[in-house]
């Protein structure tokens, strides 16, 4: 299990003060960097840390990274970050942490998690190059790749559930670069799998 000051992403390589969403490869992350050259000014780096909406199994939230924690992070694994990105990096990381949450939430939404203090967020893995199968099959399909995937594992009163949830980036109609998330449980539980009939069935026979 990862330790409770960092925020909800993996990082069994990386000490407790780091927080990229991906620490693997540089194509998660550092996609989004300038692609200009290094200004010749360094930009000061905040130390100030995010308090996400994500509750640990102990007291309190998942704690975001710093600007310098970031930047510390991309730099020791040659991402060749800009100081002056982690204006907009940081941000970026942390809001899509917590899309990522509103996700899961839909689908914890009125399964009693309420009743013992709330769904919590126990264990989080990375994994960038595991495709999953929804994916793929939305690759062969001739949609763009997920640029990340992470594997969360909620608790709900006791149950644990493991969510799959594929990163895809692109652009709205203003040019602006928009996320959208795929989150779902997945099928090795009986849990897992019973949501998703549910959801299912009421898509289907919802609009009878």
């Amino acid at each position: 299990m990862a330790s409770a000051d960092k925020c909800p992403v993996d990082h069994r390589s990386q000490s407790a003060q780091t927080c990229p969403v991906d620490n693997n490869i540089q194509s998660t992350w550092s996609r989004f960097f300038s692609s200009g050259q290094p200004s010749s000014s360094k930009p000061s780096l905040s130390t100030e840390r995010e308090t996400s909406s994500i509750p640990k199994p102990t007291d309190g939230n998942w704690v975001y990274p710093s600007e310098a924690q970031f930047f510390a992070a991309m730099a020791r694994k040659n991402h060749n970050p800009q100081a002056a990105d982690m204006k907009t990096i940081v941000p970026i990381h942390n809001a899509v942490n917590e899309r990522a949450w509103a996700e899961v939430m839909k689908w914890e939404a009125g399964r009693g998690g309420e009743a013992c203090g709330g769904v919590k967020l126990v264990n989080f893995k990375g994994k960038p190059g595991e495709r999953s199968l929804r994916a793929r099959w939305k690759m062969l399909l001739g949609y763009a790749a997920p640029f990340d995937r992470h594997d969360w594992i909620v608790d709900r009163c006791g149950i644990q559930t493991r969510y799959i949830i594929d990163f895809y980036s692109g652009h709205s109609p203003s040019n602006n670069l928009s996320f959208y998330l795929d989150a779902r449980p997945a099928l090795d539980t009986w849990e897992g799998v019973k949501m998703r009939t549910e959801r299912v069935c009421g898509r289907v026979f919802g609009s009878i």
